[in-house]
């Protein structure tokens, strides 16, 4: 039989497939779905429709089928090659292609060290990233691991090869057949324990109950049946279909297949799995700004290309100047910082049980603006407690608990939760009084026709009673009298009336009721389903998903800190509203699935601002509204635990899950929580923007002061007789700079800068580029004035004293720039480096001031500096510093936090 064991099975959602054809290849966008048509169908011309007398197919019908359908497995994603994967990250990031290209020209130019450098560090970013985010592929292997195995099908034998015609009717056999031979037709046998193979119609029936929370986010179990259904609204409301992915709790059925493979729910879901990512705002965040720099780039090297062969005409040297200011415009250590960054990111997260699959997310982790989060164990605890136990009247009544308590207890067949949370409800004592007191006699199991079951129990003076429990309606159908703390009564229409109001109000707060009645009956030899009348009504259990105590403190944060949160479940709108007034949750709008469904995709985009909770989802509307909300301009993260939430984790900025989700989901993840809490989610939001301020900061210091870099140059190379600097000069101070910034990710952030998502803004950036970058050159100019007119370094033969002049003050300069830069605050007193931060940038400091003095000064055509030279230097950094301070505080009175 087909049995499994899917430890990592949990949620699964029905995803309507795009083209799901049952029958008939098409069907108009008004028809209903081809999964409801058969819903509505008798079992006859449910049988017709697939072409089948629901005897079992023959060997025949089995392969013209699986030529037309396909084999019964799920979509198959083809695995790239480990060279095409480095390729395509190599190729799809412009920062790795540019520096690669100047490596090569760096290379050709006779500059071997500095193309080997550029290189290390495009191959580190690239296979960094690779290792990191390899595991990934395996999500789609995983989902199609779990329909493997074989079904119980019935199927006619093929007659022997020297046989004739059969006289008689073949008959056909249940046989065990692989999974991936099931095909639409077939007629296959469920039992407790067993998954479902693909999606099927009942035939038959008997007391069963299917696990289907994988693809509603309902954690009770659903009863199932074999009649029409005319009332379902969406194949998973549908009483009598069953789908692949979900499983039998108890009972036994017997179905018939009519989609398979791909074409089911299940298959769906894997299809939708395979393929690119959506880019995310951090990818389009760091396209922007390489090509924010090849533009800088494309304008700049060659008008100092141009300008140096023009006015010294020496056309070789003026491209191999050019090459390195191109060198010193990339910011090369770019894919390096940015991976130092989200990995000690990664690290710091790690501290605070949020692990980290894909390094880019964190970014997007602390970019995020809206929240999308499943209700089920997120604001809820995930478990089903016995929450009320009340009598006919509406007050607490223990001797509801106890008569329900013998009732769970003493019946045999498969608990389901409502009898293990009615089982937790009593405390050990009472527990242990009524098994003292009360033995079992009989039972009349559950059946869905009475949807009810009972115990019949005998007490220590030998009295039995009948304790039955099951649906309201169906309970008072039995009931001629009801318990209240005035004594018992006749059940008149009007306290029928009363009882049912009771529950009407109890399912209306979002709670499932079901009733409980007992009567003292004679012993006798056997019972029957005769004995169930003449019941006492004695009272209401009312189960729930109770909620989290932490949740309203964590939206609460989370709202602080600029995070809207949204509910997506696939849940009932009642039970949501129920676990949102219970958790202080404002909801001013609600939307369902059937109400998404009839929305244009415009019409989506403007409901999703104002809209809190959206229900009764299935996968594709969850993605439509992560989309609509990207539309919207928002960085969307998604939090879900089931293989019905695959889609929408891929689809958002940042997928977010759990340890305790089933593997497909965490696969399909960035970011996996060790704690399914909305606390958590604050320290990873708070942690990464952390890591994108630090980020941010790497790229503003480096892009402002290169601009401002080769604006010197390109002034320096109009009016000077010599280059103002050596091409492996700026190569130097391109890497001694870059490599004082590799601290950068153990800096702190503003608490201010951490209050709000932070984004890419590129008009941000540019500007503060533009406004920043040239300060620096008003002191380069005043560094060559100096050099010039006071340090006499005015003639070709001095051209070393001059550029090892530029040198020392452009590499102090901007590394000690950036303790201004990297604050909205004042420096050095309001706010200060990380320690790690302060060394590297002193240590480079002293590099640089010591090289002129160096056994390697000459390699590098430095001469040693004259002592005023320090004087001035120091004027000009205390200067540059003030002034760069002056323009930061009037960007951001003006602009905001920059």
């Amino acid at each position: 039989m087909f049995k499994l064991s899917l430890p990592f099975l949990g949620n699964v959602a029905a995803v309507v497939p795009a083209a799901l054809r049952v029958g008939a290849d098409t069907r108009s966008a008004s028809a209903p779905h081809p999964l409801i048509e058969f819903a509505r169908l008798d079992t006859a011309r449910a049988l017709a429709r697939l072409g089948v007398d629901g005897e079992g197919l023959d060997d025949a019908q089995v392969e013209a089928r699986i030529e037309e359908f396909g084999e019964n497995v799920v979509a198959q994603e083809k695995k790239r090659s480990f060279v095409v994967e480095i390729a395509v990250r190599f190729a799809t990031n412009p920062i790795n292609v540019l520096l690669t290209i100047l490596a090569v020209v760096s290379w050709l130019g006779d500059d071997a060290m500095g193309a080997a450098i550029m290189l290390a560090m495009v191959f580190m970013a690239v296979f960094l990233s690779y290792f990191q985010e390899s595991r990934t592929g395996k999500a789609v292997e995983k989902l199609r691991s779990m329909v493997s195995n074989t079904a119980t099908a019935r199927r006619k034998p093929a007659p022997a090869e020297d046989e004739e015609a059969p006289s008689a009717p073949i008959v056909a056999q249940k046989i065990e057949v692989p999974i991936e031979r099931l095909v639409p037709g077939d007629v296959v046998h469920l039992s407790a324990g067993d998954m479902i193979p693909a999606d099927l119609r009942l035939l038959a029936a008997k007391d069963l109950f299917v696990n289907q929370s994988a693809l509603t986010g309902e954690s009770m179990p659903v009863e199932k049946f074999a009649g029409i259904d005319v009332e379902a609204g969406s194949p998973l409301e549908a009483k009598n279909l069953c789908f692949m992915g979900s499983n039998v709790i108890s009972g036994s059925a017997t179905g018939v297949l009519v989609a398979t493979g791909s074409r089911t729910y299940f298959g769906a879901l894997a299809g939708s799995l395979i393929g690119r990512r959506v880019q995310t705002s951090f990818d389009k965040g760091v396209q922007r700004f390489a090509w924010l720099m090849i533009r800088f780039m494309a304008v700049m090297v060659p008008l100092v290309f141009v300008i140096n062969g023009l006015v010294k005409g020496a056309w070789l040297d003026a491209f191999m100047f050019a090459v390195a200011v191109a060198v010193g415009l990339t910011p090369e250590m770019l894919p390096m910082i940015v991976t130092i960054n989200l990995a000690k990111g990664a690290m710091a997260m790690a501290k605070k049980d949020v692990i980290v699959k894909r390094l880019n997310a964190i970014q997007n982790f602390g970019a995020i603006d809206v929240l999308c989060t499943d209700k089920t164990g997120t604001l809820t605890q995930d478990k089903v407690i016995l929450e009320r136990h009340i009598g006919v009247d509406g007050d607490e009544d223990q001797a509801v608990l106890e008569y329900a308590w013998l009732n769970s207890h003493y019946q045999t067949g498969l608990k389901n939760l409502l009898d293990v949370a009615v089982l937790g409800a009593a405390d050990a004592d009472t527990a242990q009084r009524l098994q003292g007191e009360y033995t079992l006699v009989d039972e009349l199991p559950f059946d869905f026709s009475r949807r009810r079951m009972s115990v019949i129990v005998r007490d220590r003076s030998g009295r039995h009673f009948l304790i039955a429990k099951g649906a309201v309606a169906e309970m008072l159908g039995i009931s001629t009298s009801l318990h209240h703390a005035r004594g018992e009564a006749q059940l008149s229409a009007d306290a029928a009336s009363e009882s049912r109001e009771v529950a009407r109000d109890l399912n209306d707060d979002g709670f499932r009721v079901i009733a409980l009645g007992v009567r003292e009956i004679e012993a006798k030899g056997a019972y029957s389903l005769a004995d169930e009348s003449g019941l006492t009504l004695m009272g209401f259990l009312a189960f729930l998903d109770p909620p989290k105590d932490s949740v309203a403190d964590a939206i609460r944060a989370l709202n602080d800190n600029g995070v809207a949160v949204k509910i997506l479940t696939g849940d009932n709108d009642i039970v949501t509203r129920n676990v949102c007034r219970q958790v202080g949750f404002d909801v001013e709008r609600f939307l369902v699935g059937p109400e998404i469904e009839a929305m244009t995709e415009e019409e989506l985009t403007v409901a999703a601002r104002d809209t809190q909770v959206f229900a009764r989802l299935n996968p594709q509307q969850k993605v439509r509204v992560i989309e609509a909300l990207h539309r919207d301009g928002h960085v969307v993260g998604f939090l879900g635990d089931g293989i019905n939430d695959g889609p929408a984790l891929r689809a958002a900025d940042v997928g977010i899950s759990v340890d305790t989700a089933v593997d497909i989901a965490k696969e399909a993840a960035d970011i996996i929580l060790l704690e399914k809490s909305l606390m958590v989610l604050e320290e990873g939001v708070l942690e990464g923007r952390k890591v994108f301020g630090n980020i941010l900061k790497y790229i503003k210091m480096t892009a402002s002061s290169n601009f401002g870099n080769m604006f010197s140059v390109i002034g320096a190379s109009a009016f000077l007789p010599f280059l103002p600097m050596a091409p492996v000069q700026i190569l130097l101070n391109n890497l001694l700079y870059d490599f004082s910034q590799t601290a950068v990710a153990s800096d702190d952030v503003d608490k201010e800068y951490l209050a709000q998502p932070r984004q890419w803004d590129m008009r941000a950036i540019t500007r503060f580029v533009l406004c920043i970058g040239p300060i620096s050159s008003i002191f380069d100019y005043a560094t060559f004035a100096v050099m010039w007119f006071v340090f006499k370094a005015n003639a070709p033969e001095h051209a070393t004293l001059f550029q090892t002049g530029w040198f020392v003050e452009s590499l102090l300069s901007q590394t000690l720039i950036v303790h201004v830069i990297r604050t909205g605050r004042l420096p050095f007193v309001r706010s200060r480096a990380s320690l790690a931060l302060t060394v590297t940038g002193i240590a480079i400091c002293l590099v640089g001031a010591l090289l002129p003095y160096s056994p390697l000064a000459a390699k590098f055509g430095f001469v040693p500096l004259p002592g005023m030279y320090w004087l001035w230097l120091t004027l000009i950094l205390v200067a540059y510093m003030a002034l760069t301070q002056f323009v930061k505080t009037r960007l951001m009175r003006r602009f905001g936090m920059l």
